[in-house]
Order: structure tokens, then sequence, then C-alpha cells
């Protein structure tokens, strides 16, 4: 039975790709993975779930004749049957351990044509959920007028792919536009800043897309969430609520020449 587990194992392995690959989506150790495939050892209960989970399997499937498994599983005729949600959830499922480094708070930064020549400064909370990395993200803003305030609350995903973290979030109020934003630590171990692009839904003076570069600085433990709530919105670029590192980031894409890239539609 055992024999029959690393076997399939490795077959299936054989059609993604990538070991480290498989792993860092899985989110389980490569050492731990390679007793897996050799034979040498059989998964706890949770881990064989999300071994299933990732590559649309039942638990049976893997441990089934071996025979049996390439004739059901790999030329196109898995036990379980998935549809689009499925399907779509599947990139975010077992993320915890992949992304449990980057849970917590973090301040949010990017420009956006409804705050012209301003960095919006938001926050966004990590948290693991039932194996999801689940975000949270909110934005408190007030014009120096008085005249135009924005409060806004997404809620979403988020998954690492290879060196690069991906979120996907919904808004909440008004029309609820969806956000992507892709980030790449700069360092292995880099967790203070991460640093990307923002792709949403403008909803003033004109409801547009735009794409903005991102940066994201984790918030410190001494703050609490209300603290850093209230150190969010809208600054200017040489405003002392503006981390040098940030303004930096920013303003490089300011010259550069991709502030806000704009989609027509």
């Amino acid at each position: 039975m055992s024999d029959d587990f690393s076997r399939n194992l490795r077959s299936i392995c054989a059609e993604y790709g990538s070991i480290a690959r498989i792993c860092r989506e899985i989110g389980i150790n490569r050492q731990q993975f390679n007793r897996y495939l050799s034979g040498t050892g059989l998964p706890s209960a949770h881990n064989l779930r999300r071994i299933a989970r990732h590559f649309n399997l039942t638990e049976a499937d893997l441990f089934s004749g071996h025979e049996e498994f390439n004739l059901r599983c790999l030329i196109g005729q898995p036990r379980r049957s998935s549809g689009p949600a499925d399907q779509m959830t599947a990139a975010f499922r077992d993320q915890a351990t992949a992304l449990r480094p980057y849970l917590g708070f973090y301040h949010t930064h990017f420009w956006t044509p409804t705050w012209e020549g301003m960095i919006l400064k938001g926050l966004v909370w990590l948290r693991e959920k039932d194996g999801f990395v689940t975000t949270r993200s909110l934005e408190r803003i007030k014009s120096p007028e008085g005249n135009l305030s924005q409060k806004s609350r997404y809620e979403g995903l988020a998954t690492r792919r290879g060196n690069r973290i991906y979120v996907v979030e919904h808004e909440m109020m008004r029309e609820g536009s969806i956000v992507e934003t892709i980030l790449t630590p700069s360092y292995r171990q880099e967790v203070k800043y991460l640093r990307g692009t923002t792709m949403g839904v403008a909803w003033q003076p004109h409801i547009m897309p735009y794409a903005s570069r991102s940066i994201w600085k984790r918030v410190e433990d001494r703050f609490s969430p209300r603290e850093a709530l209230q150190a969010c919105g809208a600054f200017p670029a040489n405003s002392r609520h503006i981390d040098p590192a940030v303004r930096t980031f920013l303003i490089d894409s300011k010259k550069a020449g991709d502030l806000n890239t704009t989609i027509l539609t």
C-alpha cells in the first residue's frame, strides 16, 4: 500500500514538473516530501488531504493500485470532479505554511487617480483561516478641504507562487470592484517591505481601471491595529507620514513615467 502511494505520487509529480515548486504550492517541507516520494514515510492525515487537494484527487486515489492510478488519474479521468470555484480556490488553498513569515499587519502605499499626486496609505491584515491566507484591507481618507472622503474595505485571498505573492481582493462597499496586487520580497527573508504592483478601479474623478507601483511596509508590533489605522490617509510624497524607502520606490515610478497606467475601456 505504501509502495503504491510513493509510485503514484512520483507519477503525478512528473506530470506537474518541479518538486520544489510543488512543495511550495502545497506548503510542505521538501525533505519531508522526499520521504513520501521514496516510500520511506507516509504523510499524516492532514498532509495527505493537502496533497490530494493540490492534485485534485481523493486520498483513496493516491493509495490505489499503480496501474489503476495511471488509468484513472494520469490520462484525465480523476474520480473527483471540480467546478470553476474549485479551480479558482485551488491556487489559494493550503498556503498557511508558505505565507506564515508574512502574516500580520502592513501599511499599503500606491498612487491612484482618485487622489491625484497623493500617495494613498491603507492598512491590510494577512491572517490564516482554515488553511487559507485571507486579507482584510481598510482605507480611511479625507481631503484637507473636507469635501471628499473615502472609506473602503476589501476582503480577499493570498497565495505564493515562486518568489511572488499574489493577492486578489473584493471591495465590500460601493460597486464591489476587484483589486489584484502582485508583490516580490526584496530578499529571501525580507518581510519589512514587499514591493510590486496594484491594479484596481478608481472611483473619482472618473471610474477607470488603473495600475500603480505598490509597496507594503510591515506595521511594528508596538503599534495596535487601531493606531495603525489612524496613520492611514492620502499624503503628499514629501509628507513625514511617508517612509523614505516608500517615497523613493514610488517616486522612481513617477520619474519612469508609470505613475498611473490607465487602461481605457
